[in-house]
């Protein structure tokens, strides 16, 4: 029999032996085909043993609804203990989640009841009021999907409750298994796949791992469920080695070596050929060169990618190519590659980020934040997107002409939008990558305009967490934007402009709270108290009495009132000291002034 072990390390225990450091968690791992399990055992002929048939009474309704036993298996071991299923997709998560509890007989509802309420009021109050209907409905038996499409603040609570033991069980994705630590005492694989790809080695080893609590369980269990045509596939993914771990420095140029090559003689830490090959050597994919590279040599490489940030504009060298003493000749950074050296923009958009600021300044759009919302969206996610083309068009339609006009600068036209919604045919080529991301800026000046994820998410039909990501995305891109443009003189005029975008995009509230929550442990919903309860600029918390503070303000303990009190005075005496030393630069006789350098002169 297959047997592996988890271990975790204990504190305060005398150094006596091994076994003491440790304690190990037995993982036992399980195949199930139609209703028999197997155990996986490695001295077996074809990997695995006769364990047992399920032993479970189904009504014809719930086979049909239920063909992969799922409510068996699950309600062998919750509500007592905790059990994790895996899902190929997020739309299989949620739906398994609703079959699961549709099924479980209406005493899982008594199970930690109170608690399981209080999560959901929970969620309300962090979704201004909302509740996912899905989870309205599995919650209450202790059940509650988790994926991408959640938002942080949702899946901070779900975590905690299945932690503390409210919740019993999670519906996931993969990408649970990577990240969050949450154990359980049975997994379940719902598939030997990931989306439609099929299941690794690593990723399943990585998914059983969650199986087993280190001081809880002496035991863990996974369960992977396949079909009769996945049988050999899977029963050579249990019996294989782990997948070998390569680096990824030269397949992902731009993100990898062009940008290490940028950073290094940005930071003067290799400025020569010489030095920088030297570097490379000893990185990880340097180690394995050997293996990796096939047609180039690493000399090769670091040549090329040398010389395309040189032809990119992003380097300079004191030499040209073919010198004898080109490994000695020093490289230096350019204007623009320091302006992406700085901003940390991806090399493969630095060049079209130039071109769009530069064209942005012939006729910048003032009017509202659409313009400069469009120069801020994430290169990246434009790539990933699908628009509704309905809702594209019913969006356009809802701009002012000065909004409109934005589109028509980017070069999108309000026909190429009708014919699309329309299913017509579009002879005129348009840059798919400008579409969609004005489609995405669409959904970022909505958010901005309503403040509110949730109706966001409705209008444009897109899940909640997607819209948070992008949020996010966004405003890490402007940040990055606007330190390029602080490099570049001529984008001089944006400065300012992306300054006040980017505070908007990172706490994406109503504009009269974000001065509120620059304070440490004011976050939106505080915010919104003390602005309603009189307390509306950083002066009125700075000079706030925090006992008065806990008597208007709902939840606050005296600790918090503090916090806040000593955090606004700080931020207050922080500006105040700005404020002083540019009034003093104002102040100072400029160091070229006409008489201060004729007088120096004379002198001489």
């Amino acid at each position: 029999m297959l047997k592996t072990y988890k271990s975790s390390c204990k504190q305060n225990i005398t150094p006596v032996s091994l076994d003491q450091y440790v304690s190990k968690v037995e993982l036992k791992e399980y195949l199930k085909i139609n209703d028999t399990i197997y155990e996986v055992d490695s001295r077996a002929e074809n990997g695995m043993t006769f364990s047992r048939l399920l032993n479970y009474k189904y009504s014809d309704t719930l086979k049909k609804m239920d063909p992969d036993h799922l409510v068996a298996l699950v309600t062998e071991v919750i509500p007592n203990y905790s059990c994790l299923v895996f899902c190929p997709t997020k739309k299989n998560c949620e739906n398994v989640a609703e079959m699961i509890c549709k099924s479980l007989s209406k005493e899982y509802l008594k199970h930690k009841e109170k608690e399981k309420q209080e999560v959901i009021m929970n969620l309300k109050n962090v979704s201004g009021g909302n509740l996912c209907r899905v989870l309205k409905r599995t919650i209450p038996f202790g059940v509650a999907y988790h994926h991408s499409g959640l938002t942080s603040d949702e899946r901070k609570l779900l975590e905690e409750a299945y932690s503390t033991g409210v919740l019993c069980l999670f519906t996931c994705t993969s990408t649970l298994a990577a990240g969050v630590n949450l154990p359980a005492r049975r997994v379940i694989l719902r598939a030997p796949y990931v989306a439609k790809e099929f299941l690794k080695r690593n990723q399943y080893k990585q998914m059983i791992g969650r199986a087993g609590r280190a001081g809880i369980d002496s035991v863990g269990e996974s369960i992977l469920i396949l079909q009769e045509k996945d049988k050999q596939q899977v029963l050579e993914l249990i019996s294989k080695p782990l997948e070998n771990c390569y680096s990824h420095l030269v397949q992902e140029f731009t993100k990898g070596i062009q940008t290490l090559f940028l950073s290094l003689i940005g930071l003067k830490i290799a400025t020569n050929l010489d030095d920088i090959y030297h570097f490379m050597s000893g990185t990880f994919f340097g180690v394995q060169q050997k293996v990796l590279l096939k047609e180039k040599s690493l000399w090769e490489i670091t040549m090329e990618s040398l010389r395309y940030l040189t032809e990119k504009g992003l380097l300079h060298k004191d030499t040209m190519y073919g010198s004898e003493e080109e490994f000695q000749s020093n490289f230096h950074i350019t204007k623009l590659g320091r302006a992406s050296f700085k901003g940390t923009i991806d090399l493969a958009y630095c060049d079209i980020l130039y071109r769009d600021l530069k064209k942005g300044l012939e006729g910048l759009v003032l009017e509202s934040l659409l313009h400069l919302i469009y120069l801020t969206t994430p290169y990246d996610m434009a790539s990933q997107c699908d628009p509704d083309w309905m809702i594209y068009f019913r969006q356009f339609n809802q701009l002012s002409p000065a909004e409109q006009n934005v589109a028509a600068l980017v070069g999108v036209s309000e026909n190429y939008i009708g014919k699309k919604a329309s299913g017509q045919a579009i002879r005129k080529k348009v840059d798919k990558n400008i579409v969609n991301r004005l489609y995405l800026s669409f959904i970022l000046y909505t958010l901005l305009k309503e403040t509110n994820i949730w109706s966001v998410s409705e209008k444009f039909n897109m899940p909640r967490g997607y819209i948070q990501s992008l949020l996010s995305a966004a405003a890490a891109f402007s940040s990055c934007v606007l330190h390029f443009c602080e490099e570049l003189e001529e984008f001089w005029v944006y400065r300012a402009l992306l300054g006040e975008l980017t505070k908007k995009l990172t706490y994406c509230v109503k504009a009269e709270l974000i001065p509120l929550m620059e304070v440490t442990g004011v976050l939106e919903g505080r915010a919104r108290q003390l602005y309603n309860a009189g307390y509306k600029s950083l002066t009125h918390l700075a000079n706030a009495n925090p006992e008065v503070l806990i008597r208007t303000i709902d939840h606050l303990s005296r600790r918090q009132a503090k916090q806040i009190v000593s955090s606004a005075k700080m931020l207050l005496h922080e500006k105040a000291e700005a404020l002083q030393e540019e009034v003093e630069e104002l102040l100072r006789l400029p160091s070229d002034f006409p008489g201060i350098v004729a007088s120096s002169t004379e002198k001489a």
